[in-house]
């Protein structure tokens, strides 16, 4: 029997943003806030707890991402239905998402309007994951995991070290090689991946996921 609301668990570690979206949603005569969980240990056992129709998930939580909270969450009850309500904006995110099972990755920039439709479309069935949304999607990781599969371990390192601002003298020091050895990989690096500064080493990192 189909509920008279649909029922949403919030899981978002700000109590303020978590108290405000409930408002939002509380206010809407076909949706109902029934829970929330700021982790995502407590947001698959207060699914299970709940069962809620829709599960509202920021995707940076304490002890993992909305990813694994997905997962798990999908684990205890398949026909739950997911909605990624996040400041994260990268291809990884909503990847992630993807593969939770998620019908709909929505930015917190996005209007308040646009959360209420989301939750109501998802809640009836919809998704806002169109076939070519994912087509592109499934692209881009291919394109993503072929990069990847191109670099050594001591290059992804070397990648990661350079997205977090460290300079080539520290990335030697801290991975007991030389500097000459360094800027090797770092020319290794710029032909593979195109990566020449560190503003692109930033970019490509957070592309592939080596950094949050």
């Amino acid at each position: 029997m189909k509920r008279e609301r649909a029922s949403v668990l919030i899981v978002e570690d700000h109590q303020v943003v978590a108290e405000g979206l409930a408002a939002l949603i509380n206010n809407q005569k076909d949706m109902t806030v029934v829970g929330h969980a700021g982790s995502v240990a407590e947001s698959i056992a207060r699914a299970a707890e709940l069962d809620p129709d829709v599960v509202l998930l920021d995707f940076r939580l304490p002890d993992g991402t909305g990813g694994d909270a997905g997962i798990g969450i999908r684990q205890v009850r398949p026909d739950i239905k997911l909605i990624f309500l996040t400041r994260e904006d990268s291809d990884a995110a909503r990847f992630a998402a993807l593969e939770s099972g998620a019908s709909a990755f929505i930015h917190k920039s996005r209007a308040a309007q646009e959360v209420v439709d989301a939750i109501r479309l998802v809640a009836n069935g919809g998704s806002l994951f169109t076939p070519r949304t994912i087509a592109s999607l499934l692209t881009k990781k291919r394109e993503m995991e072929s990069q990847l599969e191109k670099l050594t371990v001591r290059e992804k390192e070397v990648l990661r070290l350079m997205a977090e601002g460290t300079s080539s003298r520290d990335i030697a020091g801290r991975l007991g090689i030389s500097y000459t050895t360094v800027r090797t990989h770092i020319r290794s690096l710029g032909s593979k991946l195109g990566v020449h500064s560190k503003l692109e080493a930033i970019v490509k990192a957070r592309e592939l996921a080596l950094v949050d």
